[in-house]
Order: structure tokens, then sequence, then C-alpha cells
């Protein structure tokens, strides 16, 4: 099973342009709870409960709308497994997958440029009045 490549105008594929699918689609993922489950569920299969206990800090109302809005956007495939109560677990398809490796690259960065990013807030702050 391959990945459907964008067939439509280059309009709609133009992240900078506000009526495109593209800045929709970028608007989505790219924020700090759908970017941090992405990489809390990794290449694991996991339950709603073990993805919030995985991200520190997240509402189950946030879990909820986020894993609801990856799931659409096809990032994550949502499972039911018909038991009482029934039992849901989360992973990550191949495009979720894809946009992990990213992700990986942006914790790498943080990683490398944490102690610099630092510096430079501290002397930010330390020239205002």
């Amino acid at each position: 099973m391959g990945t459907k490549q964008f067939s439509g105008s280059l309009d709609q594929a133009d992240v900078t342009r506000a009526d495109s699918l593209a800045r929709e689609i970028f608007t989505d993922i790219a924020n700090k709870w759908a970017l941090l489950i992405i990489e809390a569920i990794g290449d694991r299969t996991l339950r709603f409960s073990e993805v919030r206990g995985e991200v520190d800090g997240i509402s189950h109302k946030m879990l909820t709308q986020n894993l609801r809005m990856l799931e659409r956007n096809g990032l994550i495939e949502r499972t039911v497994h018909p038991t009482v109560p029934p039992r849901v677990e989360y992973a990550l398809t191949e495009p979720g997958r894809a946009l992990r490796v990213t992700i990986d690259g942006m914790c790498d960065w943080t990683h490398r440029y944490i102690g610099h990013i630092e510096e430079s807030r501290e002397r930010f702050e330390a020239q205002r009045p």
C-alpha cells in the first residue's frame, strides 16, 4: 500500500497561502501536542491511557482532540477491539512514521542547541529594562 501523491493545484500545496490545503495540514500538525503524541507513539501501538502517560501535562480533552485530528489527517490509525469495555489502540500510519523522522530531527536539534538558546535568552532578558 503506497501513499497517494497530491494531485490538486500547486496553490493548494503552497503552505504560505492562507487558503491552501497545505496550510491547513501544517496548522494541524505543527502544534506541540500533535508532535509530542507522534513522538510518544513511535513504533508502538498504545492505548489512550498509555499515550496520556507518555505525554506529560496533556489533558484528556486535548489528547482526544489531537488524536482525532491526527486520525482525520491519516497520521495515526485507531483500532477498536470488540471487547467489553472496548479496547482502543493507536499506531502511526506510514505518513505518520515519515513525519516522525522529521520530529526526531527537531528533537535532536533541540538537544544540540538547548544550551545556546538558554544563554541567548539570558542575554536577551539581561538587556531588557
